[in-house]
């Protein structure tokens, strides 16, 4: 895998040529931006930019006119090879607020990660309802200690509008949720998107994330995804690098939620 060749690939596929993500969602380009307008319990926010240094504080203007409009807060999805070189700067004096930064990473869907299977005495099983769409919640809102009820919302409907284009699973040890994920499949793309794979703090270090990545890769194969990518944070970026992907940049989410400033 070339890497900067790989790193273009995904630019143009997943952040210009970006589709909506779930119901109700429409993709747009405006000037050299591309954003998502989604449903308030939806992701709302700018995928992909092309700026110069005359035109970003201009830019940057519009996006926060748009959603602010809208009473809609939205994330602008900053990488580290995006341009200008100062554009996180500028975010952050218009009112954006940068989150912790994650390494973009790629791996081949039919490589070393296929190979992973859970510990004895948990099982995965695949999330196509409500009541499973609710231990996924659950075990987010533990591991992450985050409320997960917008998630939970989302991710119903996807999987009630549109079921071809996410996978979602959860880990079971008996009858409890240990570890949940997704995947999100863009129709026409060659990158399948993992996310969301979290474990709850005492099943943690038994190898339940890493057959996570396994199951869903096996799923992309199948379909015809040639890539798998994440947004992985410093826990994950150990364990995705021993199972063959790459970290190709950096990417963080600057939000802007209206009347903050």
């Amino acid at each position: 895998m070339e890497n900067s060749a790989v790193l273009a690939l995904y630019d143009r596929d997943m952040r210009e040529g970006a589709r909506p993500d779930g119901p109700g969602a429409h993709v747009e380009r405006v000037g050299a931006v591309v954003r998502q307008t989604a449903p308030a319990h939806g992701w709302n926010g700018v995928v992909w930019s092309a700026l110069e240094h005359a035109d970003a504080d201009a830019a940057i203007a519009d996006q926060i006119a748009h959603f602010t409009g809208l009473g809609r807060e939205f994330e602008w999805k900053l990488y580290g090879h995006d341009l200008p070189r100062d554009l996180g700067r500028r975010l952050v004096a218009a009112g954006f607020t940068p989150e912790p930064a994650e390494t973009l990473m790629i791996g081949e869907a039919a490589g070393p990660a296929l190979d992973a299977l859970p510990p004895e005495g948990v099982r995965i099983v695949p999330v196509t309802d409500g009541a499973g769409v609710d231990l996924v919640a659950e075990v987010h809102e533990k591991a992450f200690g985050a409320d997960a009820s917008r998630f939970r919302r989302h991710l119903l409907d996807q999987l009630t509008a549109s079921p071809d284009t996410v996978v979602a699973v959860v880990a079971l040890a008996g009858a409890e949720p240990v570890s949940a994920a997704r995947m999100e499949l863009t129709p026409g793309a060659r990158f399948a998107g993992l996310w969301g794979g979290g474990t709850v703090r005492e099943w943690r270090g038994r190898g339940i994330y890493r057959a996570l990545v396994a199951h869903r890769a096996r799923i992309a194969a199948d379909r015809g995804y040639r890539y798998l990518q994440v947004d992985a944070s410093g826990q994950s970026r150990p364990i995705l690098e021993r199972l063959g992907f790459a970290a190709l940049t950096t990417t963080t989410p600057y939000t802007y939620v209206p009347g903050r400033r």
